[in-house]
């Protein structure tokens, strides 16, 4: 009997997911099976140029509990995800050979490493079927073309609300999947137990008692049913309503929405949240709260889209700007990482980040804009510390506010400073954060 390969990447999730929905039909539609993978890659485990460690114990944990789960429900369904150890290009055509598969269905990622990997397939005589959906807005919906895009946000989000674009509907979650194929899974090339080697990252890895993203605990936990969860539970009155107020909070569990975790692991998609947000507002009215919400999820699409534009250009070491090739002062640097740098302020985050995997979003701007622009060190550097501490990883973003902070982006400005001194004035006057994370 003949399979359809479906390979899950950043779309761990059940729910609202199309190109797993197109292989279930092919796979229904010409009486195969169907083998739902999950593939880690030996790069993940390598240090980086930087001279550290790709991903570390937090997102090693938090994507281990995020397979998990999928593991629950797809068992549930009668099926199993099958985990694979190696370089892409290599297992899965393997594996393709060894079920009688020619067709591989997966999603679209417009990153370099993630469309290098679909093109590996190809080379390896692989039928690849990718499917655009981790945006709120499709591509091809854009009210421009991709290389027209406006460069500036704004331009960006008032052409797509001028042009009144909605999100697509999401789909449910299926309720019956094609059987897996009925011998000799576990002997499927770079088959494994455990591809984050989670009983390493289960002693590394656990969130601080302090986090304000404590992922061990059940309700932030990876997968899908915790973010699911969490989801229902923030839109309950009055957390989406105080969101522009409170979201620059350096601080608490609700004073942000804290979906990027999931997001970025796709056990959560952007197009449920938009459903449920927008069911939030047909029952209890919309307001600034409710509309910035909105707001930064078109920023990620922002982000996403513009990989669709510059693609590589954005990984150069100058970026999209004429700036001169970045400086870098290695020692500085470690400084930086380990919260040794002597500013109180950015010494908290730093600290708070490597203890637990998370800090807020205007943490990240103060300690991004410290190393460009107070360190005069490498923007690349410090999008690679990130990449490698926090649970919420997603690599359009992270790319896109390195860039945006580094002046060498869109953003006409050429950077953006963040002036530690106003921002501990503007946000820990008290000095109730920093005496959190300097004790």
């Amino acid at each position: 009997m003949r399979t359809t390969l479906f390979w899950f990447r950043n779309d761990l999730r059940l729910h609202d997911q199309r190109a797993l929905q197109q292989a279930i039909a092919h796979a229904q539609a010409h009486q195969q099976a169907l083998l739902l993978v999950y593939v880690h890659e030996p790069v993940q485990d390598d240090d980086t140029a930087w001279g550290f460690r790709r991903m570390g114990a937090h997102r090693r944990r938090f994507g281990a509990d995020t397979l998990q789960d999928l593991q629950t429900s797809l068992q549930g369904l009668g099926q199993r995800l099958m985990l694979l150890h190696g370089p892409v290009g290599d297992v899965l055509p393997a594996c393709a050979r060894r079920v009688q598969a020619d067709t591989v269905f997966c999603e679209d990622i417009a990153a370099p490493e993630e469309e290098a990997q679909v093109q590996a397939l190809i080379n390896a005589g692989l039928n690849v079927k990718t499917l655009w959906q981790s945006s709120l807005i499709e591509p091809n919906a854009l009210p421009f073309a991709a290389e027209d895009m406006p460069q500036v946000f704004t331009e960006f989000r008032q052409r797509i609300e001028s042009a009144r674009l909605q999100p697509l509907a999401p789909l449910p979650a299926p309720t019956q999947l094609p059987a897996p194929p009925s011998d000799g899974l576990t002997s499927l090339p770079g088959w494994t137990e455990d591809p984050f080697t989670l009983q390493q990252a289960q002693t590394e890895g656990d969130a601080h008692a302090r986090s304000n993203f404590p992922y061990t605990q059940a309700h932030c936990r990876g997968g899908e049913t915790s973010a699911l969860a969490h989801l229902h539970s923030y839109l309950t009155p009055p957390w989406p309503d105080r969101y522009k107020q409170t979201r620059n909070a350096l601080q608490g569990q609700n004073t942000s929405s804290h979906w990027s975790p999931w997001l970025a692991t796709g056990a959560l998609s952007a197009r449920r949240i938009w459903a449920e947000l927008h069911a939030y507002e047909q029952q209890h009215g919309s307001n600034d709260g409710t509309y910035w919400l909105w707001f930064e999820l078109l920023w990620r699409d922002n982000f996403r889209m513009l990989h669709l534009q510059h693609g590589p250009q954005l990984y150069a070491a100058r970026g999209l700007s004429n700036l001169p090739k970045p400086s870098h002062f290695p020692k500085d640097f470690q400084r930086w990482c380990s919260g040794q740098t002597g500013e109180p302020i950015v010494d908290a985050g730093m600290r708070e980040l490597a203890a637990t995997g998370f800090t807020s979003n205007r943490m990240r701007q103060i300690v991004a804009s410290f190393l460009v622009h107070d360190l005069s060190c490498d923007w690349r550097a410090g999008a690679a510390w990130f990449e490698s501490q926090l649970v919420d990883f997603d690599v359009s973003s992270n790319q896109g506010n390195w860039l945006y902070v580094s002046g060498r982006g869109t953003d006409p400005r050429a950077g953006r400073r963040f002036n530690p001194a106003k921002q501990t004035q503007d946000h820990d006057a008290q000095g109730r954060y920093r005496q959190v994370w300097l004790a």
